[in-house]
């Protein structure tokens, strides 16, 4: 087999590389170790920056998100006694929309079926070859069990950070950073009990309350690394987050329901660099992981593939390199800025079980949701820096 890129990963960042791709008129072939059905029911991001909106809307993928997403102007900050909100359109005059990755992917499946795009699922043995030379190519063991070549011009590895993409980049330089904790998190059959996100930070440890629509609930504990979610019941549960999150605080109620799905997280921040290495170009989680708290993962990734597909169709269609060889430095300008709000909105909310830590929190948050200037910082980046940046 041939193609002009091969993209390994059918996951949003490379099922949207080769939509955007096609739209440049450069063909793509897909490959995905894992199945349709097990891609497309994946739980993870839920929170779309502005940015990301506008280049979803701009490729044709709004339609949906436009009429089943939750456009949110802002978040709650909250600690024991206040919970204070910020408006990030009067901040910032930009919004965030709620609208989970599953949708987002079923919104790119169905795109890319209507295309008659070539995604090969259920892939093994995934190898890359000669990424240096003018030839590359990738070989795999298809759904019968047959070996396969893919020849290409380019590869786009969007395989996230257990695929082969990134060990294929020899002598990169990785930064990581392991939290000592992890989130807890739930799925609940319940509509949500607030109108915006909720971050708590409490002494027990903080707590998210978010949600994926107006019946189910999506919500957050931070818990010690290794804790096994069999070992908290339901009641356990809305009890911790009764109490993290401020029940009858104001007023205010949490309304417990069916849990659906417990999981948990381990936090970690990770970047390598550089995201390409001859015609290997890395996009997504296979190039950078952030912690959940600035909901920036599957924004990176879209930024990533923004500036990666307009690279490869200048390198494929125009033979015009400038924008392929700029790719890695302008792709990890905004990775290390989402890198460090990541790690800032964790540090920040997160409890360590150290005193004076906690009142370095506190006095953060305090100024954060007070002060103008605090409050449009942690506004521009949540709600998403320009995609160019």
């Amino acid at each position: 087999m041939r193609t002009q890129v091969a993209i390994i990963g059918a996951g949003p960042a490379g099922l949207l590389l080769s939509h955007l791709l096609a739209q440049g008129g450069v063909d793509s072939v897909v490959l995905e170790t894992r199945s349709e059905e097990y891609v497309a029911a994946r739980i993870r991001a839920g929170i779309l920056e502005h940015s990301s909106v506008e280049l979803l809307e701009s490729a044709g993928l709004g339609a949906r998100l436009r009429a089943e997403g939750d456009e949110h102007r802002g978040i709650h900050l909250q600690w024991p006694g206040e919970r204070k909100h910020l408006d990030f359109v009067d901040l910032t005059g930009r919004s965030v929309w709620v609208y989970g990755q599953t949708e987002v992917q079923k919104d790119l499946i169905a795109a890319r079926r209507a295309a008659g795009q070539e995604i090969h699922y259920e892939v093994g043995d995934v190898a890359l070859h000669d990424v240096t030379s003018d030839r590359p190519s990738v070989t795999f063991l298809d759904k019968s069990g047959h070996e396969q070549r893919l020849d290409a011009a380019v590869i786009a590895g969007c395989d996230g950070s257990f695929g082969p993409s990134r060990a294929a980049v020899p002598a990169a330089t990785a930064y990581e950073k392991v939290y000592p904790y992890s989130w807890f998190g739930i799925l609940a059959d319940v509509a949500p009990s607030t109108d915006e996100l909720i971050y708590a930070w409490h002494p027990d440890g903080f707590a998210l309350h978010s949600m994926r629509s107006a019946t189910v609930s999506r919500l957050y504990l931070q818990v010690p690394n290794g804790t096994d979610p069999a070992s908290w019941s339901d009641d356990r549960i809305w009890d911790a987050l009764a109490t993290r999150l401020g029940h009858g605080q104001d007023g205010w109620k949490l309304n417990p329901g069916p849990i659906t799905d417990k999981s948990v997280l381990p936090m970690r921040s990770y970047v390598q660099t550089p995201m390409r290495h001859g015609n290997l170009f890395l996009a997504g989680d296979a190039a950078h992981i952030v912690p959940p708290t600035g909901a920036k993962g599957l924004n990176l990734a879209i930024a990533d593939v923004a500036l990666l597909s307009k690279a490869l169709v200048a390198r494929v269609k125009e033979r015009n390199d400038t924008l392929a060889d700029a790719y890695s430095d302008a792709a990890q300008r905004r990775v290390w800025r989402c890198t460090h709000f990541s790690w800032w909105m964790t540090t920040m909310l997160h409890t360590s079980g150290d005193p004076f830590d906690a009142e370095l929190q506190l006095s953060q948050l305090r100024w954060v949701a007070s002060s103008q200037a605090g409050a449009t910082g942690l506004a521009e980046n949540y709600a998403g820096l320009p995609i160019s940046y």
